[in-house]
């Protein structure tokens, strides 16, 4: 069961993959600082993964505006997303929960993914969003079934302004 709105969010501590080395980075330590987005997605490279967090990194600065840390999350190891980011121009933290742990306190785990690819992969995150406010409390969720499918983006910054 995912993780639903008034819920506490729960913490956790990943790796992020920087200029300056593999960065770890934990949940508590935004919290009290600004709201946070978090952006699950599928995996790397790919089309629709692609998409969306290219298009969240070229409106950064609205999220900036509304006192927001974006977070994007999938299983790759943290090598892949800064490859990644770096060919795509991606310019969000990325954070690998490479063993799927986070996707799994989240509640937003495929049991079996089966991209385009037939290669069937079990513990794939759905693509998600969730708006944590500064108390770290859930006000904005999403899962998606559909990998293709994207948020609200929309009704995600109508939650942060509202915050």
């Amino acid at each position: 069961m995912s993780i639903k709105v008034g819920d506490k969010a729960p913490d956790f501590t990943l790796v992020s993959k920087t200029a300056n080395g593999p960065e770890l980075v934990t949940l508590s330590e935004w919290v009290g600082k600004s709201n946070i987005v978090l952006l699950f997605v599928p995996m790397a490279f790919t089309g629709g993964c692609t998409k969306e967090f290219c298009s969240v990194s070229a409106e950064i600065a609205e999220y900036d505006a509304l006192d927001a840390k974006v977070l994007g999350i999938s299983g790759d190891n943290p090598f892949a997303q800064e490859a990644w980011a770096q060919k795509e121009g991606i310019t969000l933290t990325l954070l690998s929960d490479y063993e799927h742990k986070v996707t799994e306190a989240y509640g937003v785990a495929y049991e079996q993914f089966l991209p385009a690819i037939n290669l069937t992969m079990g513990g794939v995150p759905k693509r998600s969003a969730f708006v944590l406010d500064k108390a770290g409390i859930v006000r904005y969720a999403e899962v998606l079934e559909v990998p293709s499918e994207m948020p609200n983006f929309e009704a995600i910054k109508t939650t942060l302004g509202a915050l």
